[in-house]
């Protein structure tokens, strides 16, 4: 019996990077360059794909130094500042901030600007610090709103003040709960807590599918880049149902021992993954199958 392989139909490219990607890819049809601020996509492969036709991927350093020049802001947003700079320095802002992300930044200025400054709530923003969408919503509150990954880092919060509790779109449902739960279980003083769910439904509509996607076949294949934390998390689902899951960046990956006697493989993989990597695995897949078959 030939083994089955499939690539799950609702992997890959989430709107926000879509978009993204196209709008880089028409400004450098028209003129052959173009900057972009950090890497376009939580994808190596794909980041060079666009690098051999003309994008330059740049830092906030490298930022400050240019003049006159047109540069993509990607899916995950940006803080004011950013926008400040490009501005002194005349460049051309093709920005490609993802809708969901830019309705969150105004959602968080606006709580950060409204009424008086001594009764203002505490801004938490459940998130991974350092990540360029986190920082971006950071940037919406002078640097004031405080980052908290899990329960660990519970302790930035002052639990006698009111807490608005925001979370990066990105982020699993069941965890933004949790941390819902535990928080509400430290409030002293009469302190409130005011959260808002703000995780896309587009990501998070994701698990439930491929939680069953990845109980249907023998061995899951998850295609991620390292930098994805959209990646983690979904293969963390697969994982969870599926002990035979693996992930990898690219069809080099591949090790033929994992495929061994599975008459049913499954390919997927994160938001920022491209549909044609998910073909080059299956391919890959076919061709160690083939080998082992003769």
């Amino acid at each position: 019996m030939t083994p089955t392989v499939e690539i799950d139909s609702r992997s890959g490219f989430c709107f926000g990077v879509v978009t993204a990607i196209r709008k880089a890819e028409t400004e450098l049809a028209d003129s052959g360059s173009l900057y972009c601020l950090g890497d376009i996509v939580h994808n190596s492969n794909e980041v060079e794909r666009l690098q051999s036709i003309g994008l330059q991927t740049i830092t906030h350093s490298d930022l400050a130094n240019l003049h006159g020049v047109k540069v993509l802001l990607r899916a995950h947003g940006e803080p004011p500042s950013t926008y400040e700079m490009a501005s002194r320095n005349g460049i051309e802002i093709i920005d490609a901030t993802c809708p969901v992300v830019l309705a969150l930044q105004k959602r968080i200025k606006d709580a950060f600007t409204a009424g008086n400054p001594e009764n203002r709530p505490q801004i938490v923003i459940y998130g991974q610090i350092g990540h360029a969408e986190v920082n971006g919503l950071v940037g919406q509150t002078d640097g004031t709103a405080i980052v908290v990954e899990n329960e660990n880092d519970l302790s930035r919060i002052d639990f006698s003040r009111d807490i608005a509790l925001y979370s990066q779109t990105t982020k699993s449902v069941e965890g933004f709960n949790a941390l819902i739960a535990r928080i509400s279980e430290r409030l002293t003083d009469g302190a409130r807590l005011m959260s808002y769910d703000t995780i896309c439904r587009q990501v998070a509509g994701r698990v439930g599918h491929l939680r069953k996607f990845a109980s249907e076949h023998e061995v899951v294949i998850f295609v991620a880049g390292a930098k994805s934390s959209n990646g983690k998390i979904l293969f963390g689902h697969c994982r969870d149902v599926n002990s035979r899951s693996h992930l990898i960046a690219d069809e080099g990956q591949l090790d033929a021992a994992w495929l061994a006697g599975a008459q049913s493989i499954g390919i997927c993989g994160a938001t920022s993954t491209p549909r044609r990597l998910m073909e080059q695995v299956k391919d890959r897949v076919l061709e160690i199958l083939e080998e082992a078959g003769k």
